[in-house]
């Protein structure tokens, strides 16, 4: 199983010390080459990428995410600004549950 991390040097540079596969300085085209050779090796993967990559609109990303199982893949928040980080599945958690759902409680 391969452990990767893609986005900038920064965001990188912290995952090859836990002992990652990094790509620093991702292009959406270096996730579009991974992760089409990760579906054409069948290996197992999981992949952390940049919240600007995660969101940039690969149609390779969003058939991984579609088809889930082997390849996982996760957003990390950007390092400059984490706390104005919204998640993805925050929108589906307030559809869902409600906006009180996600409201700190004491």
């Amino acid at each position: 199983m391969r452990i990767i991390a893609m986005g900038g040097e920064a965001l990188t540079e912290g995952f090859t010390l836990l002992g990652f596969e990094t790509h620093a300085d991702a292009t959406p085209d270096d996730v579009e080459h991974t992760l089409t050779e990760l579906l054409e090796q069948k290996e197992k993967a999981l992949v952390f990428l940049e919240h600007g990559l995660a969101r940039a609109g690969s149609p390779i990303l969003n058939r991984v995410r579609r088809a889930g199982g082997r390849i996982v893949v996760t957003e990390v928040p950007p390092l400059h600004a984490p706390l104005d980080y919204q998640p993805p599945v925050e929108k589906l958690v307030l559809r869902v549950l409600g906006p009180s759902a996600l409201k700190e409680r004491p």
